[in-house]
This record gives C-alpha cells, sequence and structure tokens, in this order.
C-alpha cells in the first residue's frame, strides 16, 4: 500500500469530552452550528454570515454569504437525535461545492454520555478516498488543529457556556 492510499483511506478522527448533557452537546453541535463556526471556514463566494444544518435526512449543511447568496456544503445522511448525525462532505479538494455523492466524504458525529453529566463527543471524517486527486491533502487539513481539531475546541466552548 503507497502513502497516498494510507493517508486517504485512514479516517480522521477526533474526539471531545463536553461538561453539557447529550442533548445540549447534540443541539448546539446541530441547531446552534452558527453560534461557533468560524467565519473563515467556508466555501462560499462572499464573507459568510452564518452556518445552518437542516435537521432531518436530506437536509442541507450550509452557509449563508453577505451577498445574500447560500453555499451548500454537506448533506444530512443520518440523523438520530441525540446520539449521532452523519453528513455527506460535499466538499472538493479545491475547496468548492461538490454535488456528485460519489465524490464526497462523510462525517459522523456521536454523542454518548459520561460520568457526571458531561458527554463524549466523537467524529469520524471518513472516505477521502472518494474526492480522488487532491484527497491527501484534503485530509492532512482537515485532520490538522485548524480542522476539526481546532473546530471541535471551538464547539466544547459554546456548548460549555450556561450547560
Amino acid at each position: 500500500m503507497s502513502t497516498a492510499e494510507i493517508t486517504t483511506d485512514a479516517p480522521v478522527r477526533k474526539s471531545i469530552l463536553v461538561s453539557a448533557s447529550v442533548e445540549r452537546a447534540f443541539h448546539v453541535f446541530t441547531a446552534e452550528i452558527g453560534t461557533w463556526w468560524p467565519k473563515s471556514h467556508h466555501i462560499g463566494s462572499s464573507p459568510m454570515t452564518r452556518a445552518l444544518m437542516e435537521p432531518y435526512v436530506g437536509g442541507r449543511c450550509y452557509t449563508e454569504q453577505e451577498d445574500g447568496s447560500s453555499c451548500q456544503w454537506g448533506k444530512v445522511l443520518a440523523w438520530e437525535p441525540p446520539h449521532r448525525f452523519t453528513m455527506a462532505w460535499q466538499v472538493s479538494p479545491a475547496w468548492k461545492f461538490e454535488p456528485d455523492a460519489a465524490r464526497c466524504s462523510e462525517v459522523e458525529v456521536t454523542f454518548t454520555p459520561a460520568e457526571d453529566g458531561q458527554t463524549l463527543v466523537e467524529l469520524e471524517h471518513r472516505y477521502f478516498e472518494r474526492h480522488g486527486e487532491g484527497a491527501a491533502g484534503m485530509r492532512a487539513s482537515i485532520g490538522s488543529d485548524g480542522g476539526w481539531g481546532g473546530l471541535l475546541r471551538l464547539y466544547k466552548a459554546k456548548a460549555e457556556v450556561a450547560a
């Protein structure tokens, strides 16, 4: 197996312990995504105003932009509140919308009760090989501290406010 195969076939896995109930942890990650998702992380044509996730299978994950447009970047594949959701990551290695599901990776997030009313949030971003050329670079970026690692820290800070 080549290095490229290893880096695109291996999922990015991140987890974080949040001092909040499972219900709150799920709600903040999904319904309140626009309160913690950084405005710098978008693929829209103008500056982002907010991120949104529609709460049902087939729902869009998208951003609204300052110019009034919206830009889809994901689609909900599984919706099991408050324990799990999965979405298609509809972003190409060129950081543009990818409408072809066969060329999209997936993100699954689970919420499991832990000790003292905390919640273990586990994220797996998988199937990078579907992105084709550029997948290894995309995986490296998403797996970096500026990717899911940093995003989960922003999420945790929001979920723990008034939890």
